[in-house]
């Protein structure tokens, strides 16, 4: 069993709160690294022989497991990230769905394939699993973002470790307990507690094959320099977004403005997904925002189980609550104009009041991941120059258009250096049933979805004949004759 690269981190307790009271969900010690990479590596052969509808069968029932206690699931992804219950039972829907799909996108892109190969016999192409896979996933989509990953590389064969955030431990221990009364055998699928230090040694470590990472983009970075001389060990980065969303011509303000909010604020601002920055036609600029305002000024913020129901719950934690206000003050302070402020609306509590700024007039706009409800708008005068403020961003996650002409989404969508790109949706849409993920600061090309399967198997083609035969033509002289 081959040790691990760096020194595994040492025990220590962890904890993960709920942010809108401050109560422990979980708390316990860090997992033991080189034990789990151990049991892993013994499950492996076991697990990666077994017939592809044998680890599909059993996938069935890990999910069916998962679906019998989506309530339980939901309750705790609410509480766990601050969250509506109706938000996250979206949450739920859409990890149940995303599994069905990794069975079908299998069977398209892994199925096995025989050609006639003339003198050559037979071409076979087929698919063998990585071999030891780590999964490591950010807070904000504790059960859809691990299950994203988790099916599509437990379906080729892999083993798993998966490594979720500290604040999301609550919701993904018990995937485990899942996985073991669905029938999986131990080690084939495990959760690791542990700090980011314990995920930089997971994907390290020399026993696991391929690494599929899903979080910041200043961590997936860091994660990829350590890793630009291991190339046996695939990485597939999924990471954040400075995402635009473009309003052009459109008779239909209100109804715009609510795709705006619910890009924007919806899971108060904490997905990878969420609107960042809102370019507007500067002859729809004041209507729009000030519809815009109105849906944001009747935003109720609340805890995940209060009534009235709120529209968005606490960011998640008073260290990011305090990072977003200081960055809106300097949007503020360096010529942005406010149309909505930002408050923080607890002392003890990281809740926060939606905010827009308008930054058209500063000459240098960070092209950062603010990750939380901060909307920045920019007026343009022409389509040209919106396509070209979209694009002014080294992130490409997700494009929007709202309005606009066929002809002119044609162009957006041609011209969009992003791996989303949505018209007169929301840039929160989930699309179980295609391919997710973004380029430059957003992703390495490794896409998601239902092409995630292709992260977690490598094509073996073979030349293949039951009969024996062997020709070389020149370069031999010729044979004395005895």
């Amino acid at each position: 069993m081959p040790s691990s690269s760096p020194t595994s981190p040492d025990p220590s307790p962890l904890c993960s709160r709920e942010p809108a009271t401050g109560a422990v969900l979980w708390q316990g010690e860090a997992g033991d690294l080189d034990a789990a990479v151990t049991a892993a590596r013994a499950a492996l052969p076991h697990w990666a022989s077994q017939p592809h509808a044998k680890r599909a069968d059993l996938l069935r029932h890990f999910a069916g497991e998962i679906r019998r206690q989506s309530e339980a699931f939901a309750d705790m992804i609410a509480r766990e990230t601050g969250r509506p219950l109706w938000d996250v039972r979206g949450e739920v829907d859409q990890a149940l769905a995303g599994c069905d799909a990794a069975m079908r996108a299998y069977g398209e892109r892994c199925v096995q394939r025989k050609f006639d190969g003339g003198v050559n016999g037979t071409l076979a192409l087929r698919h063998k699993p990585l071999g030891v896979m780590a999964v490591i996933t950010p807070f904000a989509q504790p059960l859809a973002t691990p299950l994203a990953r988790l099916v599509p590389a437990l379906l080729a064969g892999n083993t798993v470790l998966l490594k979720p955030s500290v604040k999301a431990l609550a919701t993904t221990m018990p995937l485990v307990d899942c996985a073991a009364r669905a029938g999986l055998p131990a080690g084939v699928v495990q959760c690791l507690a542990g700090d980011g230090a314990m995920a930089q040694a997971l994907a390290l470590h020399d026993g696991v094959d391929g690494v599929l990472f899903a979080g910041s983009a200043a961590a997936g970075q860091a994660l990829a320099r350590k890793l630009v001389a291991r190339p046996e060990k695939l990485l597939a980065l999924d990471l954040g977004g400075n995402n635009a969303l473009v309003v052009w011509d459109t008779p239909q303000i209100e109804e715009a403005a609510l795709i705006v909010v619910q890009s924007a604020f919806s899971a108060s601002g904490q997905r990878a997904t969420c609107a960042r920055r809102l370019i507007v036609k500067d002859t729809l600029a004041q209507p729009l925002l000030a519809a815009v305002k109105r849906l944001a000024d009747r935003i109720i913020c609340g805890a995940p189980h209060d009534e009235p129901t709120p529209f968005m719950g606490p960011v998640c934690d008073n260290e990011t609550a305090d990072a977003l206000v200081e960055s809106f003050i300097w949007l503020m302070s360096n010529g942005g104009r406010v149309v909505k402020h930002m408050q923080r609306l607890s002392r003890e509590h990281p809740f926060l009041s939606p905010a827009i700024i308008d930054v058209t007039t500063m000459t240098q706009r960070p092209d950062v991941e603010l990750f939380g409800p901060l909307l920045q708008v920019i007026r343009v005068a022409t389509f040209d120059e919106a396509i070209a403020q979209a694009n002014a961003t080294r992130y490409g996650l997700v494009a929007g258009l709202i309005g606009g002409t066929q002809a002119e989404y044609d162009r957006f969508w041609a011209h969009s250096r992003a791996g989303l790109v949505h018209w007169n949706r929301p840039t929160i849409t989930e699309i179980p049933n295609a391919p997710m993920g973004g380029v430059g600061l957003s992703g390495n090309f490794r896409t998601g979805g239902t092409y995630m399967i292709d992260s977690c198997t490598y094509p073996v083609a073979s030349l293949e004949n039951e009969v024996l035969r062997a020709t070389i033509g020149t370069g031999f002289a010729a044979q004395e004759l005895e």
